[in-house]
């Protein structure tokens, strides 16, 4: 069917359904969509395809030329020329959608389309903002993930929760229904590929229901998570935090001082990472072939030092380097620093000999979560700074 086929009177629910590489699922996601509705509540798919290579979208185009008519129900496909993200490609759907209900879900068929009458029920009976699908509550369960991927999802929603005072216990759940209307005024940053976490952060009192779904990870085809995505979660939840803090806090002088600082330290800690990664590849299989922990600390040894430079210089104006105090607090930097050295060694020792994983990959989140306690600890004994300033 197509948008001149489709029905005149304006649907109840949109259905959107971001595709990248998903041939293999989503005629399977469409069919089962018409199965679950009566006939008499109006509802439009819509898949948002980011010019899938494997032909995604020519799939549905082709499936909307044969498919006969269902009453009440309509598909439609927005074709988008790169692949820009999970995030942008949901707010594209929401954009053309017509429902006054939506509904967010993956075409992976890991969210089983038999929830959304429950979910719509739930909006209805009472009469809340939105309906997440959760995997968290009483229950809601997890199939077929390894012990990485329930590490790495369990980290994400402590993260969100902990940092972000969210109070639903499954923020990072793709799969949930909200009133369109909740989003008049909402200003998007579509980092990342949880736009639930940001209309949870951003919109302030929301009516929020939690069902219990049973997550079955994907048959056919391959999962989108790799480092980037990692990164690209955690740009997003520190840009959230910022923003959330400081309209809290009213904007105050303080708090912009704060983060000011925190944003650059953090950039010079993003470099920290560069120089780190690689001279630690350098030397466990460049120019030299030493086990990957020794090279592990002569990368973390290089990134300690141009971090301490450039912080003192840039993050906290402290141009004095004169011979003794540049010492004392190259040495505080460097006992600090060791702190979170220290969890990123285990962390790597543990994912490695333990879990299994890649040595890069575990290398990267070794790296990233031993960051988080030097900004505080430095700022306040090494550089004799306030903390809250």
């Amino acid at each position: 069917m197509t948008a001149e086929t489709r029905i005149e009177k304006k649907p109840h629910i949109s259905i959107i359904i971001p595709t990248y590489n998903e041939s293999q699922n989503i005629l399977k996601v469409l069919k089962s969509l018409s199965d679950i509705f009566p006939k008499n509540i109006l509802t439009e798919a819509i898949v948002v395809d980011d010019n899938s290579p494997d032909g995604t979208g020519k799939i549905v185009d082709d499936y909307l030329k044969n498919v006969k008519k269902i009453a009440g129900y309509t598909i439609n496909i927005i074709h988008r020329t790169t692949k820009n993200g999970l995030s942008s490609a949901i707010l594209s759907g929401i954009q053309r959608a017509t429902g006054d209900t939506i509904v967010v879900m993956d075409s992976d068929l890991s969210h089983p389309p038999q929830i959304i009458p429950k979910m719509i029920e739930t909006l209805k009976k009472y009469q809340c903002d939105m309906v997440v699908a959760s995997r968290y509550i009483t229950g809601g369960q997890i199939n077929g993930w390894n012990k990485r991927r329930k590490f790495l999802s369990k980290i994400a929603t402590i993260i969100a929760k902990k940092c972000l005072n969210v109070k639903t216990n499954d923020p990072m759940s793709g799969f949930f229904a909200f009133r369109k209307v909740i989003l008049q005024g909402l200003n998007f940053d579509a980092i990342g590929f949880k736009i639930l976490l940001e209309i949870l952060v951003k919109k302030k009192g929301l009516n929020v229901k939690e069902i219990p779904y049973t997550f079955q990870n994907r048959t056919f085809g391959s999962s989108k998570l790799d480092f980037f995505t990692i990164i690209d979660y955690l740009k997003s939840v520190w840009k959230l935090y910022r923003s959330n803090t400081l309209e809290e806090n009213n904007e105050k002088r303080n708090s912009v001082k704060f983060f000011s600082k925190a944003s650059r330290f953090y950039t010079i800690g993003t470099l920290g990472f560069v120089i780190n990664y690689l001279v630690t590849l350098m030397f466990s299989g460049g120019i030299a072939e030493i086990w990957y922990l020794h090279a592990n600390i002569l990368g973390i040894i290089a990134s300690m030092t141009s971090n301490f430079v450039l912080n003192k210089w840039w993050t906290f104006g402290d141009r004095n380097f004169s011979f003794k105090k540049t010492i004392s607090q190259y040495s505080k930097f460097l006992m600090f620093s060791s702190l979170g050295a220290l969890v990123q060694l285990g962390v790597v020792f543990s994912l490695v000999d333990h879990y299994s994983w890649v040595y890069t990959t575990a290398l990267g989140i070794g790296v990233l979560t031993g960051a988080s306690s030097n900004f505080i600890l430095n700022k306040k004994f090494t550089f004799k700074e306030k903390l809250w300033q």
